[in-house]
């Protein structure tokens, strides 16, 4: 029996979970705040000094957790970007995924470039604000003196890794983080430096790119470093998704994706393409409003918290007294619906009951997701059953309607630390590799996640009617909306 680690550095803390190579079983556990002072008016830091991460980590693997691991895997928040100069030094600290900040240079990209459809055939996704190629954009036009610094990209598990192994000459990325950041596309498997040049205004270094069961290298103390990924691609990878399988993950905005084994090319932007952390690919759809829309309702209706909107949704039927919310309470993305509001139809006086509009509330938010999952679907995506990911994945009107409206058997796996079980899974891939114990093209295979299954059943008819209920009003308020 062998032991590896998996570190997973999430926005806001650092855990690692210590694997048996052979099963997956988690042995022991370690976890550290990220020691980072909120900005005025609370929220997240914009900017981090990525110092604050190695704090964490080594605070999180105090106490001899990691005596007798033999090899470590990286996962980190994605579109963290860290700019460093010639020497390996900061240009400035980190500017992390959730900044907003640049939406403004998002816009100036995909326009330098000749449109949303150019970017989509580069590499397979559009500008948004948070990627790092959006980021450079930023720094370019708004701290000049900082960009013209810049001589090496990094995002955060590239540097998480690159310092474990004593910041070598040698730096490395994996096929996962490198398709989010905007200058490398999925489809070729290739960088895009015009698309840095054309951002930053000068051309930088960027990590090697290495496979799925690579090893990024290995420390002096010879423990083995795996080529790391970002948290969406190795959770996905914790959680053992395979062809066939898609997630859906209830935030405060939702988002759907899947495993397919080419990437995808959508013209239309509504698909990101990205790489995962085995070989294969995973589209990706986002929606702007999903536990949001739940929240607003809760408000709108005086309860507390969303245990109770779901109890009260209960007390309602499929399709709400034909009351149907769509909620696009901030704009939307799927459909691209920028400058659009929320709306609330099919208002009459037997539907004018809380219970009724907390149900449209649950099956409107289920509803816009299933639409997301369409756009895959349409793209020749194969979906068989639907992992649900977040705490609202566990209210009883969430499961209660999602297994009829999304066609397929429904996954509610147990909540735990998917992101860095799937990088101690990468972690056990390599070193199996390096030993000549596993097959490059194949990954250890570990006990699955415990979960509950949820099956369409009989009600996939009822559930039918109340999606088309729901495009219905969908199509008269926003018509072609789906359309190219």
């Amino acid at each position: 029996m062998g032991i590896v680690a998996g570190l997973d550095s999430s926005p806001d803390f650092t855990r690692i979970v210590v694997c048996d190579t052979d099963t997956g079983a988690v042995l022991r556990q370690g976890y550290a705040p990220h020691p980072v002072e909120s900005p005025e008016g609370g929220g997240r830091p914009a900017d981090v000094d990525p110092q604050a991460w190695l704090l964490s980590l080594g605070e999180a693997a105090g106490g001899g957790l990691l005596e007798g691991v033999q090899a470590i895997g990286v996962s980190a928040q994605q579109n963290a970007l860290v700019p460093l100069d010639g020497q390996g030094a900061t240009v400035r600290p980190a500017l992390v995924g959730g900044d907003r900040r640049a939406q403004v240079a998002a816009a100036d990209l995909i326009d330098a470039l000749g449109g949303r459809e150019a970017w989509a055939q580069a590499v397979g996704c559009v500008p948004q604000a948070a990627q790092p190629v959006t980021k450079l954009r930023w720094l370019a036009k708004n701290e000049p003196d900082a960009a013209r610094r810049v001589a090496l990209l990094m995002q955060a598990h590239d540097w998480l890794v690159w310092q474990l192994l004593g910041r070598p000459v040698r730096r490395t990325t994996d096929r996962g983080g490198a398709s989010g950041t905007g200058y490398w596309s999925a489809a070729t498997g290739a960088y895009r430096p015009d698309l840095v040049e054309l951002a930053l205004g000068h051309q930088a270094a960027l990590p090697e790119v290495i496979g799925p069961a690579d090893a990024a290298g290995t420390t002096p103390e010879g423990l083995l470093i795996s080529a790391g990924t970002g948290e969406t691609m190795a959770a996905a990878f914790g959680l053992g998704l395979g062809l066939g399988d898609a997630v859906v993950s209830l935030g405060a905005s939702g988002s759907v994706m899947a495993v397919h084994p080419e990437a995808l090319v959508d013209q239309t932007g509504m698909i990101t393409s990205l790489a995962d952390a085995t070989g294969m690919h995973l589209p990706v759809v986002t929606t702007l409003n999903a536990v949001r829309a739940l929240r607003g309702t809760a408000e709108l209706l005086g309860l507390p918290d969303l245990e109770g909107l779901s109890d009260l949704a209960m007390k309602s039927t499929p399709g709400a007294h034909g009351l149907v919310l769509l909620p696009y309470l901030e704009g939307e993305r799927t459909p691209n619906l920028p400058h659009t509001a929320g709306t609330l139809a099919g208002l009459r006086r037997e539907s004018m009951k809380p219970e009724h509009l907390a149900r449209a509330a649950f099956e409107g938010m289920l509803c816009g997701l299933a639409d997301a999952l369409d756009v895959l679907r349409g793209r020749g995506v194969e979906v068989r059953r639907v992992f649900l990911l977040g705490p609202a994945a566990e209210l009883p009107a969430v499961q209660a309607v999602a297994p009829s409206l999304f066609g397929a058997q429904v996954v509610v796996p147990q909540p735990a630390d998917y992101a860095a079980i799937g990088a101690a899974r990468q972690a056990a891939w390599a070193l199996g590799v390096s030993q000549g114990t596993l097959d490059p093209r194949t990954p250890p295979r570990w006990q699955g996640a415990v979960a509950q299954i949820l099956e369409p059943g009989e009600e996939l008819a009822v559930g039918q009617a109340v999606r088309q209920q729901y495009v219905s009003v969908r199509e008269q308020t926003h018509p072609g909306a789906f359309r190219p």
